[in-house]
């Protein structure tokens, strides 16, 4: 059964598991003290063209929280968008290891701008309440919706004359950077730290923590130790990042699953009844569905409602969706309103 709840639920890339495979021969150092893990490194390096700081962590939630953590304190606060993965769906993690909070913009679309944030450096200096410290956004946002370089450029020249510091969550920055047409290194110009994600573009496990600041890094790997965030035999995250960098395998992954988003939206356009909310820039889909629809494409092809006040569903397409996957899904919709 296919399925349209998560590109999580997707599997491996082959060249991916085939990478994990070879990494499983004779002995290699641990904690990240091997070949592969510096191999790896290098090529984040060499996308991001600044020398950053790199360091692999076991999940999207170890790497947003263990960034976080290395340069927030207690009384200091992220300011992030409503729907931001670290204020939603990662279940008070970031409050529980920071000993802090988060403070949320509400948005529409999961984008936040300098005027929004503007208002709350009012509060700097006041020993009465917490100080704000981070900015982090997610490229795209939870909404499939991109911030365009000049948007990331005009958050990080605030940030810098505001002395704050800017983080983005980049669990899908692969379909940012194909979506925009935009190499890494001028999309991210200026962010201090980058979650940089592929574990739902075709790898098993792992995402990087990227310090383009690397005076904030100093202090990280004793962080991720103690966030138990390092792994032992890291060459198995290592051979993933190796393998999802070489040949452009993380482009074409995204690439694949993007153009999967535009078929499927497509599609849909043709139903009345069907009202997609969101621009689709990337993998996702949000679109509101009639409440007799659900069940009947839910029990072929799982998704999830992101919203049930009005029946808002998101479908995510991954790498290995495929047209015939988008030909059953709309052949659902027109079975049920021809009957």
């Amino acid at each position: 059964m296919k399925s349209f709840a998560s590109d999580n639920y997707a599997g491996v890339s082959p060249e991916v598991m085939e990478a994990m495979v070879m990494a499983n021969v004779g002995h290699a150092p641990a904690y990240g003290n091997d070949e592969l893990t510096q191999l790896a490194k290098d090529k984040i390096k060499a996308l991001f063209k600044t020398d950053p700081r790199v360091f692999f962590v076991m999940n999207g939630t170890g790497a947003n929280v263990t960034a976080l953590k290395t340069f927030c304190r207690s009384h200091e606060t992220v300011v992030c968008a409503d729907v931001a993965h670290i204020n939603t769906d990662e279940c008070g993690a970031p409050e529980h290891h920071l000993g802090g909070k988060l403070t949320y913009i509400k948005t529409e679309d999961g984008k936040i701008t300098p005027e929004q944030i503007k208002p709350l450096l009012s509060i700097k200096g006041v020993q009465h309440r917490v100080q704000p410290k981070v900015v982090s956004i997610t490229q795209p946002t939870e909404f499939g919706v991109l911030y365009s370089t000049e948007e990331i450029q005009s958050l990080s020249a605030f940030c810098k004359e505001n002395e704050l510091i800017l983080h983005v969550d980049g669990a899908r920055i692969a379909n940012a950077v194909v979506a925009l047409d935009t190499p890494v290194h001028e999309m991210l110009k200026g962010v201090d730290i980058i979650s940089f994600g592929g574990t739902k573009n075709g790898m098993m496990m792992g995402e990087s923590v990227v310090f383009q600041n690397k005076e904030l890094a100093d202090y990280y790997p004793f962080i991720r130790k103690q966030s138990m965030q390092l792994l032992s035999k890291m060459r198995y995250i290592s051979a993933q990042f190796d393998a999802y960098l070489t040949n452009d395998l993380w482009k074409k992954n995204a690439t694949h699953a993007n153009k999967m988003a535009q078929h499927l939206a497509e599609g849909l356009k043709e139903f009345d009844q069907i009202k997609i909310t969101h621009s689709v820039d990337v993998n996702g889909i949000f679109a509101e569905l009639p409440t007799d629809l659900i069940p009947v494409l839910q029990e072929k092809y799982p998704f999830y409602i992101f919203d049930e006040s009005r029946n808002l569903a998101r479908l995510m397409c991954s790498f290995d969706t495929t047209t015939e996957d988008i030909q059953g899904f709309l052949e659902l919709i027109h079975q049920h309103y021809a009957n």
